[in-house]
């Protein structure tokens, strides 16, 4: 058999592989929309207090309406001017897209906003599936294909950043950061895989830095295992610099004005991460490319800590402000009132303090797919495979350690050894059929199913909770989360809102007024603002509403933002409205008193 002959076989099975994995993610994807189906997509008309979700949609619309590309300024919140958002155009322009061809097909605007909602996450759940499925067969041969796709799609669905109107960046994140892994796991033997996983892990990082810890650990694992090995790694290490540089490159130019090159940002996109991104990856690319920088081990390994030295300089001399905490000169009173109360920036610690449940649902798996490498790497036979799968897994549950929010990459990245445990177990079954076998497998089964964790935790709480049950009414929306609750808000002549942060995107999603606060560390004047009114007297309030041209109040009794600022200043404003003490600067509107939203005019005279 000739080369070409193998060469074109080899190709063939490629194809053939990808025709099956990808026919395998489509079934789980229409399974996963059949699920969301049954229920209603019950998302669409209740985000759940999902703040990201409504904003995203909001700025999906400001965006069609005119708003200019470069644009990112949030006019309806905060102060008079509002104030520039962080995320990326990135995320934005698919959604509108999606939105634009379904409402010039129907005529119907609510209409391709709703599919858009169900759409976008759909395809990426679906692309997530993909990269998960070609990971899985990567690490560990076709037997893993089938508990990847099992145990892939029921994760995906547990973390649930992939349902029905979640429009928020974590899922386009999760998708790039797998599709990056995988590619990575192919490049030995399919060329352009490398240069599709830099384009992937620069496309990620421009979403958003939350996947900075990601994309530098896909980095490092990239330079370690060509300083270990450069005939193998050589290629893979020059083509993944360059698409990592060459796309950060694209999106600088294509999401920075011009007026702002020169402005270094820490929590989104600018010419801090570019300046990093293009060093990172031309440096590695050249250094795989230079016969004098690679020709030995040591020579890779100086060249290699040469590039993380400038690296380090550049960040210290040009960007110092962007190695502090990324919260560091926050507000106090906002991150005692705010920041400190964000479920998906928890610590693990704190989640076991409150919620033990959701602590075994979120940490069970990666700690169990962190135990399989483990003993990988004692047994011998260690691949590089296994750094890759390793190293990501690893940092993404130490994230998860510092802020829940990282379990959801932990999750997702533990379906690999996880699929590859349960593969070894089924052979074993099929091999040597045996009770002991069978039983192994099947525990395989259930222990890589974050479903099973949950249930078991929940089923524990019950029976160790005392006292009596809390239920509450199917009916009611105490927390002002449904788009029904503000239904009269919307009928109202727009207006400016004062309301907690947690009402601050559903208002504007649902009515076109504008408010002061909302969940967003760059807000904050707004919040600031907010908070001086409910936490002040009647009369501070009464004074702010004045100054500010504020026209309504908005009372959510049952929202927890309410109850903590009410426990907080029990004499404040917010306080006194909760109790039903009404200053003569309000009105109730009767239409909503004793409703989930009740309001209150501004007396013209207030």
């Amino acid at each position: 058999m000739t080369t070409a002959h193998t060469a074109m076989l080899s190709k063939d099975g490629a194809r053939a592989s990808w025709r099956a994995d990808l026919i395998l993610a489509l079934l789980a994807t229409l399974g996963f929309l059949a699920v969301n189906a049954w229920a209603g997509f019950p998302a669409l008309t209740n985000a759940g207090g999902d703040n990201d979700d409504l904003l995203r949609l909001v700025e999906v619309r400001d965006l069609l309406a005119g708003q200019g590309w470069f644009d990112l300024h949030q006019y309806r919140m905060g102060l008079d001017g509002g104030f520039v958002m962080h995320w990326s155009r990135l995320v934005d322009a698919p959604i509108a897209a999606i939105v634009l061809a379904v409402s010039s097909l129907t005529g119907n605007t609510t209409l391709a906003e709703d599919i858009a909602q169900v759409a976008w996450p759909a395809l990426l759940f679906g692309l997530t599936m993909v990269f998960i499925i070609r990971a899985a067969r990567s690490f560990a041969g076709d037997g893993a294909v089938l508990p990847a796709v099992i145990v892939g799609a029921a994760a995906l669905y547990f973390i649930g950043i992939f349902a029905p109107g979640a429009l928020d960046h974590h899922n386009v994140q999760l998708m790039l950061t797998v599709a990056s892994l995988s590619f990575l796991l192919e490049a030995p033997v399919h060329r352009p895989a490398a240069l599709l996983a830099g384009l992937c892990a620069a496309l990620t990082l421009a979403v958003g830095m939350e996947t900075a810890p990601y994309v530098a650990s896909i980095g490092v694992g990239v330079a370690a295992l060509f300083a270990f090995d450069a005939t193998g790694e050589r290629g893979i290490a020059r083509d993944f610099g360059l698409g990592f540089a060459g796309v950060s490159a694209l999106v600088f130019v294509a999401t920075i004005p011009v007026s702002a090159w020169s402005q270094a940002q820490c929590d989104a996109f600018s010419t801090a991460q570019f300046v990093v991104a293009a060093l990172t990856g031309t440096g590695l690319a050249a250094i795989a490319s230079i016969e004098a920088a690679r020709r030995s081990r040591g020579r890779r390994l100086l060249s290699l800590g040469v590039l993380a030295l400038v690296l380090g300089a550049v960040l210290f001399l040009l960007f110092p402000q962007c190695l502090a905490s990324p919260y560091a000169e926050l507000d106090p009173r906002l991150k005692t009132l705010w920041l400190d109360h964000i479920e998906e920036a928890q610590s693990l610690f704190q989640l076991a303090a409150h919620d033990p449940a959701e602590l075994a649902a979120r940490y069970a798996t990666p700690l169990v797919a962190i135990v399989l490498m483990a003993q990988r790497f004692v047994r011998g036979g260690w691949r590089r495979q296994d750094s890759l799968v390793a190293v990501l897994l690893v940092v993404a549950f130490v994230v998860s350690a510092w802020q829940v929010r990282g379990s959801t990459f932990s999750i997702a990245f533990a379906v690999i050894p996880l699929s590859a445990w349960i593969a070894k177990w089924r052979r074993r079954a099929e091999t040597s059929p045996s009770r002991s076998s069978v039983l192994r497998m099947a525990a395989a089964w259930l222990i890589s199913m974050n479903s099973i964790w949950s249930g078991a935790a929940q089923a524990a709480s019950a029976a160790l909770a005392t006292g009596a049950r809390i239920t509450s009414n199917a009916g009611v929306d105490p927390s002002c989360q449904a788009r029904g609750s503000f239904a009269t808000l919307g009928r109202l002549p727009d207006t400016t809102v004062l309301a907690v942060s947690n009402l601050g995107s559903p208002i504007l999603i649902y009515s076109g007024h504008r408010v002061f606060a909302g969940p967003y560390h760059r807000n904050v004047a707004g919040n600031l603002l907010a908070l001086d009114a409910f936490l002040g007297s009647d009369a501070q309030a009464g004074s702010i509403a004045r100054d500010h041209h504020v026209g309504l109040v908005a009372l959510c009794r049952g929202n927890p933002e309410s109850q903590l600022l009410a426990f907080t200043a029990p004499g404040g404003f917010l306080a006194g409205l909760m109790r039903g003490n009404v200053p003569e600067w309000l009105e109730p509107i009767a239409d909503t008193t004793g409703a989930s939203l009740e309001l209150y005019r501004v007396r013209p005279n207030g």
